[in-house]
């Protein structure tokens, strides 16, 4: 099973995915609200803005905040157990920017 970082340490498995698109145009937003409606969606954006809209073969919809040919750049790439340990790092370590740290 191949798996893909959509960002924020957020995975899903590549197979899954049936397309990647922009959340620009009437449509995919038209799609993104009935998911959200039906509870079908997966927000993984963290708050920040919506770059990719991931249509998975279940039926939902997940909302990353990364390009989507970033996304698609990714899935291309077989992924390493440690090369994901080091992207998941990464993520993190952004996620954490911003945070008060006491």
């Amino acid at each position: 099973m191949q798996l893909v970082n959509i960002g924020f340490g957020n995975i899903v498995s590549a197979q899954r995915i049936v397309a990647i698109v922009s959340p620009e145009s009437a449509p995919i937003k038209r799609l993104i609200q009935e998911a959200k409606d039906n509870k079908t969606a997966i927000d993984a954006t963290y708050g920040r803005r919506t770059r990719a809209v991931l249509i998975m073969d279940s039926g939902h919809i997940i909302l990353s905040a990364v390009q989507p040919e970033t996304v698609g750049g990714r899935i291309d790439k077989t992924i390493s157990p440690e090369e994901l340990g080091k992207q998941l790092a990464e993520s993190m370590k952004d996620n954490l920017k911003g945070v008060d740290q006491k």
